[in-house]
């Protein structure tokens, strides 16, 4: 009945299940693809988990209050065109007017 293609008429429960065979090597493949996507899987949530757990124990989230003097770091300034040797690593003090959320300023 089935052997030639699929008919959208056909209704499911009257397909055999029998009639319908998969490769040994196609089957024992999609097992190990499973297994290794699994083994992946947990490994992606391992590493996650550990670094998470690095990162909460040495990171120390700066307490940030209106009035403080901050200095702001020169590290990712681009434009500045004399050789960075010569760079400061801060720019000037400045004082927080207002907190727009936990580490911005």
């Amino acid at each position: 009945m089935l052997e030639k293609g699929w008919n959208p008429k056909l209704l499911v429960h009257t397909l055999k299940k029998d009639l319908v065979d998969i490769h040994p090597a196609a089957s024992i493949f999609k097992f190990l693809l499973d297994k290794v996507s699994h083994h992946a899987k947990q490994s992606i949530n391992y590493a996650f988990e550990y670094a998470k757990k690095k990162w909460d124990k040495s990171h120390k989230s700066p307490e940030f209050k209106v009035g403080d003097l901050i200095l702001v770091s020169t590290l990712n300034f681009n434009n500045i065109k004399f050789p960075k040797k010569l760079k400061d690593s801060f720019s000037e003090t400045f004082i927080i007017k207002a907190l727009h959320g936990k580490n911005s300023v």
